[in-house]
């Protein structure tokens, strides 16, 4: 296989973009992308775009021949990717995939969603549809119902607090405060986030990420290739997925998400690395355990301890592993087709020191942990300076 890197990428704002349409959204981040990488349109061989509910939140259906034809792509390849809130990390390791094996020489890699166009309780639908249909959705089981579950039970096993989920939140709105780009511009306090009304229980609105509106896109080539278009190129050195259960009630545990330890495990194997060469990582916080099991089961911290070393600010930026730096999906905001590719795009960031504000000090190892519904699906990619 041929090594892969990134050459390019951007981003939209964050937030709720009302005066902005669906595919406003993908044209700012596309071109930012291909003007941060010194291309030409005709240039890119192919598109791969994650979105994950477009006909629901905007009824655009066939997304990617869109993003192609108003983007001045035409006649390339263009292909939509679906997986829950990882279709955009999937699209990345579809993109990556396509040039590593010389099928493609420069791919786009985008991920958008136009969420508040719709209302909330339509919102949860649509999302909710990320889970098992007929057995959790049906029977009024929302999202922030399944991870309420695996709230309580972390809670139960390892003695995980509120005030640790908590930290988490206040932590992620300190970073988003700091990037132009996020959802939440205004940090807030533990008395916040304890005081905020509760969805369910134990998670408070505070503990939950956004409805967001936003895109993100990035450019991918050979790694070879890569020096005639940007001195700063990232390497993608590893791409993993795995899958699970799509029902709760059908895992092996509710405290860890085994699709995150398999597709961790393989992209650590693939980049020859451990957990302890991470400097910096955006990992999957749509509600704050999220973060707390995403932490231990990256290996991280051991296996009941992410809220005890979330609270001891081990995870905080320039810290013993920088987490989140972007805000997350917690603070920098959650438009679900777009969240698994902005990750890459922080982490590009950082790795060429441009992450203005929040930026770690001399990383050279970044990872991206995005999770599609409550577990079902999970990549993790893993970057290095170039």
């Amino acid at each position: 296989m041929r090594r892969v890197a990134i050459v390019g990428g951007g981003m939209s704002r964050f937030g709720e973009l009302w005066s902005r349409g669906f595919r406003d959204l993908i044209i700012e981040a596309g071109t930012k992308a291909v003007e941060d990488a010194n291309l030409h349109g005709d240039e890119i061989d192919a598109l791969y775009s994650g979105t994950m509910a477009a006909g629901r939140f905007v009824n655009q259906e066939h997304v990617a021949a869109l993003i192609a034809d108003f983007m001045g792509l035409n006649p390339i390849a263009a292909t939509r990717v679906e997986a829950a809130c990882a279709s955009g990390s999937v699209a990345l390791r579809q993109g990556y995939m396509a040039v590593a094996s010389g099928m493609h020489d420069v791919v786009v890699v985008g991920g958008v969603e136009k969420m508040t166009d719709v209302s909330v309780s339509d919102a949860a639908i649509a999302l909710g549809g990320a889970g098992d249909q007929e057995w959790e959705l049906f029977m009024g089981a929302t999202f922030p119902a399944l991870y309420a579950l695996m709230a309580k039970r972390h809670m139960y096993e390892y003695g995980t607090t509120e005030e640790q989920m908590a930290q988490v939140a206040v932590k992620n709105h300190a970073n988003a405060a700091k990037n132009p780009y996020a959802h939440f511009q205004k940090e807030i306090t533990l008395e916040d986030v304890m005081k905020s009304k509760i969805i369910a229980s134990p998670l408070k609105i505070f503990d939950c990420s956004p409805i967001t509106d936003g895109a993100a896109a990035l450019i991918l080539m050979p790694l070879d290739k890569a020096k005639k278009h940007t001195d700063s190129a990232v390497e993608i050195i590893a791409s993993a997925q795995a899958s699970d259960a799509i029902a709760l009630h059908s895992r092996d545990s509710l405290t860890e998400l085994k699709a995150t330890k398999i597709a961790a495990k393989k992209a650590f194997e693939m980049a020859k690395l451990k957990p302890k060469d991470i400097d910096v990582a955006e990992v999957h916080d749509c509600f704050t355990i999220a973060e707390l099991m995403a932490i231990e089961d990256l290996g991280f911290f051991k296996k009941g301890e992410g809220g005890k070393a979330t609270q001891e600010g081990k995870t905080a930026l320039n810290s013993e592993i920088s987490i989140n730096t972007s805000g997350g999906l917690k603070g920098c905001g959650h438009p679900v087709g777009a969240t698994g590719v902005k990750q890459a795009v922080e982490i590009m960031w950082q790795l060429r020191g441009a992450a203005k504000g929040r930026q770690v000090e001399d990383p050279e190892i970044g990872l991206t942990h995005n999770v599609g519904g409550s577990g079902a699906t999970c990549c993790v990619h893993i970057f290095k300076r170039a």
